[in-house]
């Protein structure tokens, strides 16, 4: 491709990406391909010669548009978004387009020290206190990943009586609501799975610091090394908060690691009426959030905060001859705060973000996605034959249908899988579902950069019509 096919293409794809965000409504959120569909339309190898961009650019639209679940989309519900922006897309386009690898200061300057001054920004935006240094990862599973290994490396440098077979005591600890990246973090560590003790929960699905102490005590008894607790700052299930404050202190006098992964909720943080959530989480020893969640910096950017930067760098620090620089001592050289050498720009979306939008401008952004889903609380409470099965956090909503007369659990949630299945199969909205005390639960976060009002209200008139016309 010369330099004058690149404008005058690159220019008909800005086009394509602005009609298609005007419009994700009018696609089917979710696609209802077949498994296998779209691989059998590929070709089995790469072609022998170079082809037409455009016909490269018609494939795209004819054979992968119609394979997407839209996650711009204002009708989409599930999961926890993964927002974007026009400035964070024009910010990535100019990464990619200078292309630049970040693992050192020396490798550009400007990219990492605007790292670190964006990281000063989001942890002012969250409000933590400045003895907290913070580093771009990709995803809050990577940094709950460097959290455990950081707590692993430093328990063994502090104790030089302990050897490597050790490990295999070291305990950790969440909620048996908290996500699956612990487990897996927990276990490439290897430190093993079978040494991840989940804790229960209340019912409002959050920690019991009791609960956590005893298993604490109980496993010192038992020769083993409590090591480290991952504290939910919202649950995957239903955004459900653990008792930080108390897990603080629980933390403090055993001596663990205490991580929080506030990997949707962190970003609320911005917001003042969850000032004291930042207060309560100031002593925590690392903290990530997501961004590219509810911020509109598109996948992927997590915000990771440590307290001991030099337990981060002495964890990953490697240092050969070849990466070797005059300037080492005095810089950042973000190769050694995580799991990644090379490493993308990502810094300069983040900037376009925050300029573009502001701090208030958030804010407002925010504010509206918690009272649409205000909303939907309100609707599920008005209507009998609803049934809210978690307190309303942030901006997800978990509720199911409970026709009158029925109170039997597994029907339940036969009727409610098979709702949330009918809905997601007609392409209108797209929903998830989780467990909660064994219950089938809908989930509704309402957190898309375009969401507004009538879809919300649209969306709920689909759900209630559909499950008041399912035959029991």
């Amino acid at each position: 491709m010369t330099s004058d096919e690149f404008r005058k293409h690159g220019k008909e794809l800005i086009d394509f990406i602005a009609d298609y965000l005007e419009n994700t409504e009018n696609y089917p959120v979710k696609s209802d391909v077949r498994p296998g569909e779209i691989f059998e339309r590929i070709p089995q190898s790469a072609p022998i010669e170079s082809e037409d961009f455009k016909d490269v650019f018609n494939d795209f639209k004819d054979i992968i548009l119609p394979g997407l679940t839209h996650w711009q989309s204002p009708n989409f519900y599930a999961y926890f978004s993964s927002n974007n922006s026009y400035e964070s897309i024009l910010g990535e386009l100019l990464s990619s387009g200078i292309g630049v690898n970040t693992f050192s200061w020396e490798t550009s300057p400007s990219a990492t020290e605007l790292e670190e001054a964006m990281m000063i920004w989001l942890r002012k935006l969250i409000h933590l206190p400045d003895t907290f240094t913070g580093v771009i990862q990709d995803t809050a599973s990577t940094s709950t990943l460097c959290s455990i290994l950081t707590a692993r490396e430093k328990k063994l440098r502090d104790n030089p009586e302990l050897q490597q077979k050790d490990i295999s005591r070291m305990r950790v600890y969440c909620s048996n609501q908290a996500h699956s990246s612990i487990e897996r973090a927990v276990h490439i560590s290897g430190i093993g799975a079978n040494n991840l003790v989940k804790i229960d929960v209340d019912e409002n699905y959050s920690m019991k610091a009791d609960s956590l102490e005893k298993a604490i005590e109980n496993d010192i008894a038992n020769n083993l090394l409590p090591l480290c607790v991952v504290s939910a700052l919202g649950t995957t299930g239903s955004l459900a908060i653990d008792p930080i404050d108390k897990i603080c202190r629980t933390a403090s006098e055993y001596n663990l690691w205490h991580h929080i992964d506030a990997a949707y909720s962190g970003n609320a943080l911005i917001l003042d009426e969850y000032r004291y959530l930042s207060e309560m989480s100031s002593r925590c020893d690392t903290f990530v959030f997501n961004p590219h969640k509810w911020l509109f910096i598109n996948f992927d950017f997590s915000a990771y905060f440590v307290r001991d930067k030099q337990a981060l760098i002495s964890t990953f620090e490697i240092l050969p001859e070849y990466l070797k620089t005059l300037h080492d001592s005095h810089v950042n050289n973000y190769r050694d705060w995580g799991i990644q050498l090379g490493r993308r720009f990502r810094a300069l979306k983040a900037w376009f973000v925050l300029r573009g939008f502001g701090i208030r401008g958030l804010q407002e952004k925010l504010s509206c996605h918690i009272e649409l889903a205000q909303i939907i609380h309100d609707r599920v409470i008005e209507s009998p034959d609803f049934e809210l099965l978690a307190p309303l956090s942030f901006n997800l909503v978990c509720f199911r249908y409970k026709p009158k007369g029925v109170d039997n659990d597994e029907l339940l949630n036969k009727i409610n899988d098979d709702i949330v299945n009918q809905i997601n199969s007609s392409g209108k909205i797209f929903l998830t579902k989780t467990k909660l005390a064994g219950k089938t639960t809908i989930r509704m976060v309402t957190g898309t950069s375009r969401v507004n009002e009538q879809f919300v209200t649209d969306a709920w008139d689909i759900i209630a019509r559909t499950a008041r016309t399912y035959s029991l």
